[in-house]
């Protein structure tokens, strides 16, 4: 199988060891069990040899994707767009409108992604029929059964009667596969100690708090850190929160990502992120798996991870698949490193004074208004140029999901903008747009 045209859409030129071997036994129908690190190209290495398997005369879903978030599950999404298939894929997942996911499975996809709980409901009330199925797919399986979606899961593969073959995804070792997923003569490809984080990419450092104050250690660090593309790693919400408090007071542009938000919030958050208009993010593990945050130069453990699964995924941000990156821990005097670091990490030493990070280059609008409003980016594009004096240089990357769009300007002229644009309509509809915070 030639995959260059489909690799040219993501800048890149060749497949890595573990890719390579997946195709391979994923080709040649096996079930699958592959363990691989975060970051390694896991999601390229089982969508390229489905998208071999998939009929143009189907009309039918024939591969489940099955997700433990729904942040997972639009990352997906959005890899398997990106390859330019011709081929139909939806996502389905709590938080989303049901009613639309049911009008889009009129229609039914060639992939269907979702998360076991929604998947299941649809399922239930016959909104798309499983007979055409052959491929299923468990992408983080470990993290579904985590989640307690063991029942949700039984059920729709019982109800999946025509499977040819089952996959299973993991970053970490799994100690034992429940009889209920059916593998048969399954291949394992063992990949966990797969160096695409080796040391000549990750680098790995600690910083010892000065005095009694670790949110001040931190600043320091973030000021020399500058604007490098930066996710700090929390345990709970409340100090992600705290740490926000202390940023916005400096005026420091940020986002924050933990599960006490409103999906939408977060879905803002990682597109701020990509497009460039905050380099800064302060989370909770919620965002160690299954979001996609390329080009990552710094993770910092604000606190500890409890287990090294945990910090094997939080590492994961940075360093992916070619990049480069730094991890830093940040300890308090009676922190040790944790037992599971099989190196040695360099002392980072903190500057006496902090300096303010300047500001991103770029700011985000947002437009409500998207895909089912039969909005796309050239519509965009062309509205705000021709109403403004925005130049096509000065816009930057853009989002369009089902409801709103968000779209990158730089950041000294999108007062101008949003001042021209007041009264913008788009395909003759007046549009709501205004500075994305």
């Amino acid at each position: 199988m030639n995959f260059t045209k489909t690799l040219a859409n993501f800048n890149i030129n060749s497949l890595n060891e573990m890719q390579l071997a997946s195709i391979k036994a994923i080709s040649n129908l096996n079930d699958v069990v592959l363990i691989s690190p975060t970051g390694s190209g896991k999601t390229l290495a089982y969508l390229l040899p489905l998208l071999a398997s998939l009929e143009k005369d189907n009309t039918e879903v024939q591969a489940l994707l099955l997700v433990p978030t729904r942040e997972l599950a639009i990352q997906i999404e959005q890899v398997f767009k990106k390859m330019n298939t011709g081929y139909k894929v939806n996502t389905c997942y709590g938080g989303h409108d049901a009613k639309t996911e049911k009008n889009n499975l009129q229609s039914p996809p060639a992939l269907l992604i979702g998360t076991p709980g929604r998947i299941n409901d649809h399922l239930t009330k016959n909104n798309f029929r499983t007979n055409n199925i052959k491929t299923l797919l468990l992408d983080e399986f470990d993290k579904s059964l985590e989640a307690g979606f063991q029942e949700e899961m039984e059920s729709i593969i019982k109800k999946c009667s025509a499977l040819k073959q089952r996959i299973l995804i993991s970053a970490t070792n799994l100690e034992e596969i429940p009889q209920f997923v059916g593998l048969r003569n399954q291949q394992e490809l063992n990949f966990s100690d797969y160096t695409s984080q080796s040391k000549t990419t990750l680098t790995i450092k600690y910083v010892r708090v000065i005095g009694d104050d670790k949110l001040e250690s931190l600043m320091l660090l973030i000021g020399k850190l500058s604007n490098k593309s930066t996710v700090v790693f929390c345990n709970h919400r409340e100090a992600v929160n705290r740490i926000s408090e202390q940023l916005a007071r400096y005026k420091i542009g940020h986002g924050i990502y933990h599960g006490g938000l409103e999906q939408m919030e977060r879905e803002k958050t990682i597109i701020k992120l990509r497009n460039g208009s905050i380099h800064l993010l302060i989370a909770t593990d919620l965002a160690a798996r299954g979001i996609d945050i390329p080009e990552i130069e710094s993770v910092v453990h604000y606190q500890l991870p409890d287990t090294e699964d945990t910090m094997t995924h939080r590492n994961g941000r940075t360093a992916r698949m070619h990049a480069t990156g730094t991890v830093y821990f940040l300890l308090d005097k009676e922190d040790t490193l944790p037992g599971f670091i099989n190196c040695a990490p360099e002392e980072e030493e903190l500057p006496k004074k902090f300096n303010l990070p300047k500001p991103t280059p770029w700011k985000t609008l947002y437009i409500a208004a998207g895909k089912k409003d039969k909005i796309n980016k050239i519509d965009i594009v062309g509205a705000l140029l021709n109403n403004s004096n925005l130049q096509k240089d000065e816009l930057g990357r853009i989002d369009v999901l089902d409801y709103s769009a968000y779209v990158a300007v730089k950041s000294q002229k999108i007062e101008g903008a949003l001042n021209a644009i007041k009264e913008l309509k788009i395909k003759n509809k007046k549009i709501k747009i205004q500075l994305a915070t």
